[in-house]
């Protein structure tokens, strides 16, 4: 198994997926990558670059003219997602969601910018605070070389599609996963509650956790494939730095929700990371973005553009929730292992490498492919 999911081999996970097991399930949800990989890591001279951007569309109409509600929350502060405070004052998402590594926060949200005035054309006032986050890739990756440029974001708002790439693209390229090659993965799960059927999607950059705490569906996947039997990346100290890193989740969902109920499905993505062994280390930024896709009346922001007046608005009432939580708690986990699986041994600057998750391995330790269902231990 090369570059697959789980789900390809007959391993089955808990809950429904949409069509595609994908944050696009979500109708209107694209997403583009633009990777970079160049240089050879024995090489004398040159950089090593293992690095990328990878931009998330959350609708069909630009959130800029048409916003979404949104919110957020923060497992563990190490790292960083721009704007927001703006998000947490208007309880909206008015921008693209850009992730890359942590050196190339800026140049991504300088580019969003750019392309929103592009967009836009010259009339008019308005502010751009654009959602830009981030994980560490310099383990890989000449990080401090900044390789990321603006060319590179409209790479990726170019190429969004319904069709998402996982593994080592995009801003996951340079990423290590609990000791495994990581970086970007999605899944997502069909519900019914409140008489209307409801699709939740989430798509993580996964650069975080300990070897020896890895659990999929419940194995102890980690104690097994552990740092004798698949090396754990060595960065200049004895046993590597497991467990450092980051992970970053958005959510996406088509159910009519409020800022302060997205803040409850992002806080759920702390819950599908724990599952996997997850625990929001010091060293972790663990940052959680959602936001719904329902409600498209929604006026857009700025100091022109924003007619006065009541807006009708719908929501689910709250005894609804828990289905939208136990989804994302689902769609979280798949989306970690699906970064995994999806990835491949990388060597990066330094000669370093990073093994990817053994497949056959892997499936046999499951159960075997095609065998049927598995035992869940949770």
């Amino acid at each position: 198994m090369v570059g697959l999911r789980l789900r390809d081999s007959g391993i089955e996970f808990p809950g429904q997926t949409g069509l595609r097991n994908s944050i696009t399930d979500v109708a209107g949800v694209r997403v583009g990558h633009s990777t970079i990989i160049s240089g050879e890591p024995e090489a004398a001279d040159g950089a090593v670059v293992r690095t990328g951007v990878t931009v998330v569309v959350p609708s069909d109409d630009p959130p800029w003219l048409r916003p979404l509600f949104a919110s957020h929350h923060v497992l563990n502060g190490n790292g960083e997602m721009t704007g927001l405070h703006w998000v947490s004052e208007s309880g909206l998402l008015t921008s693209y969601i850009g992730l890359t590594n942590t050196a190339s926060v800026g140049v991504v949200r300088d580019a969003l910018v750019s392309h929103e005035i592009d967009s836009r054309g010259p009339a008019g006032h308005f502010w751009s605070l654009p959602v830009v986050a981030e994980t560490y890739d310099g383990v890989l990756n000449d990080i401090g070389g900044m390789h990321v440029e603006s060319t590179h974001v409209f790479e990726a708002i170019r190429g969004a599609s319904v069709l998402v790439e996982e593994g080592s693209v995009g801003g996951g390229t340079g990423m290590v996963c609990h000791g495994f090659k990581g970086g970007i993965g999605t899944s997502s799960r069909v519900l019914d509650t409140a008489g209307d059927r409801y699709t939740v999607g989430v798509l993580v950059q996964a650069n975080h956790g300990a070897r020896k705490r890895l659990r999929i569906l419940g194995h102890p996947i980690g104690e097994i494939i552990n740092d004798e039997r698949v090396q754990i990346p060595r960065m200049g100290q004895p046993g590597g730095n497991d467990g450092s890193g980051s992970i970053i989740a958005v959510v996406a969902t088509d159910a009519p929700l409020l800022p302060h109920q997205l803040k409850g499905l992002a806080q759920r993505v702390s819950l599908g990371i724990g599952r996997t062994g997850g625990l929001g280390e010091y060293t972790s930024g663990d940052i959680f973005f959602a936001f719904s896709t329902a409600n498209r009346s929604l006026t857009p922001v700025g100091v022109d553009t924003a007619p006065a007046g009541v807006l009708k608005l719908e929501m689910l009432s709250q005894s609804a929730l828990s289905p939208l939580y136990e989804a994302v708690v689902e769609a979280t986990e798949e989306a970690i292992v699906n970064s995994m699986t999806s990835s491949t041994t990388m060597v990066g600057k330094g000669g370093v490498v990073v093994h990817g998750i053994p497949g056959d391995l892997l499936l046999e330790l499951l159960g075997g492919a095609g065998s049927g269902p598995r035992s869940q231990v949770y």
